[in-house]
């Protein structure tokens, strides 16, 4: 479990926003999970958040673009991040279409 904001869309389409725990269960499959030693909201993440820019795409969205840490595991087709590698990542589409 770890701590994460989730962005979800009521069934009358409004936008609601809250602190949970998520497990790894409810993360997409084929993707990087990296433990997360350092992590910042910007600009972009404020709008998801807010509402006030049509940032977010599909839902539930987990914002957050800019982190810093160390690949656990990677089962990302395009391959390239192997487990113990630092990693750093800053936007290339995250929080649009898939979950930060």
């Amino acid at each position: 479990m770890f701590p994460a904001l989730l962005i979800e869309k009521t069934s009358e389409g409004a936008q609601n926003v809250s602190e949970q725990s998520l497990s790894d269960a409810q993360l997409p499959e084929g993707d990087v999970t990296v433990r997360v030693e350092w992590s910042t909201l910007n600009y972009k993440d404020a709008l998801a958040i807010t509402g006030k820019g049509p940032i977010v795409r599909s839902y539930p969205m987990v914002p957050g673009i800019d982190c810093a840490g160390t690949v656990e595991t990677s089962s990302h087709p395009a391959g390239g991040w192997p487990a113990c590698c630092a990693e750093w990542l800053g936007g290339r589409g995250k929080s649009l279409g898939w979950s930060g």
